[in-house]
């Protein structure tokens, strides 16, 4: 097996010409670089990551803990992340958390283990404090859909509470006033924050939130199946629904035809996240746009950034995303 040692002396140069040339570092001329190119693909050369990562006390692996790999959200999540790796000729390093403190934990350490160095971490179960203490440990490491005060300049977030407000005055504006909400189950800040923003509208408008219209489930379209079932069980009447995503609110719809509901003409109803699955379903479905891929791609970003000691002002205003409706065809003003 080749080493960088035979690159560099059959190309004539130093060892730490060609590890710049591996590294894409700079003091290289054209001329040189493609020679030692030229000469590592004749060889078969690959670099070894973890070596590099000895030489150059940085790694080349961007770590991702994420809650789930089967949700289309999480997905676009670390696709965003993705994109940043690759302009930087990186790997990424998945690791999933499966929405349990344990699990959380040793997601991270199992990136650490592999001397990864920059991290866009989704943590909803880890305490502040933990993860305070994790960021002042590890430079490059920045929260994606948290936010933690102290360390507000380590979070891109996304504003749920808005969120709740946006879907509320729009059903309040197609004149819908026995409004039901099915939510996730987990005691976690999104689901409360965008009921909290869509309850606070409603009252803000008049309206008053039927406590016998919320229901909760997994935060997937079987969950969304069985929270409409429950529903419809209760026999109170209701002419719109708030979904916490757009997994439930497709098993929502379906559960809802399937019983002789028609959406949006009897039923509307109103998805969160704006997943790809949300402009297929029949009828598609109008929902609030949440830009992961776009939040994923900055914490990214910023992990680098933080990692290579980019100064940064402490004291700035946090990287705050807020929620865009999407109209399409699952609501409808009320006759």
């Amino acid at each position: 097996m080749s080493t960088i040692k035979d690159v560099a002396r059959i190309a004539n140069v130093s060892i730490a010409t060609v590890s710049r040339v591996v590294n894409n570092g700079p003091k290289v001329g054209a001329k040189t670089r493609e020679k030692v190119l030229s000469i590592m693909q004749e060889l078969g050369y690959t670099p070894n990551a973890n070596a590099r990562a000895l030489v150059t006390q940085k790694n080349t692996t961007i770590g991702v803990v994420i809650p789930d790999l089967t949700d289309p959200f999480f997905a676009s999540l670390a696709n965003g992340v993705d994109t940043i790796a690759r302009k930087f000729n990186m790997q990424l390093l998945l690791s999933t958390g499966q929405m349990s403190e344990e699990s959380e934990r040793e997601a991270i350490n199992l990136l650490l283990e592999r001397r990864c160095d920059a991290f866009v971490v989704h943590s909803k179960k880890l305490s502040d404090q933990e993860l305070i203490e994790l960021a002042q440990r590890i430079p490059g490491l920045i929260l994606i859909d948290r936010y933690i005060e102290s360390i507000k300049h380590r979070c891109v977030w996304l504003d749920n509470y808005e969120g709740g407000r946006i879907a509320a005055r729009h059903l309040i504006s197609l004149k819908h006033q026995h409004i039901a909400c099915i939510n996730s189950k987990y005691v976690i800040d999104d689901p409360q924050l965008r009921l909290q923003g869509f309850a606070d509208e409603l009252e803000h408008a008049n309206h008053q939130i039927n406590s016998e219209l919320i229901v909760t489930s997994e935060p997937n379209q079987q969950g969304g199946e069985i929270a409409t079932q429950a529903l419809l069980a209760k026999g109170l009447p209701f002419s719109a629904i708030f979904v916490y995503n757009d997994a439930m609110a497709i098993g929502v719809i379906s559960t809802l035809e399937d019983n002789g509901y028609r959406v949006p003409i009897d039923v509307s109803v109103i998805g969160f996240d704006d997943v790809l699955l949300s402009r297929y379903s029949r009828p598609k479905l109008t929902t609030l746009h949440y830009p992961i891929e776009e939040m994923a791609a900055q914490a990214a970003t910023l992990a680098l950034e933080f990692r290579n000691g980019t100064d940064h002002d402490l004291h700035t205003v946090p990287h705050k995303y807020i929620p865009r409706l999407v109209k399409r065809e699952s609501t409808l003003a009320k006759t």
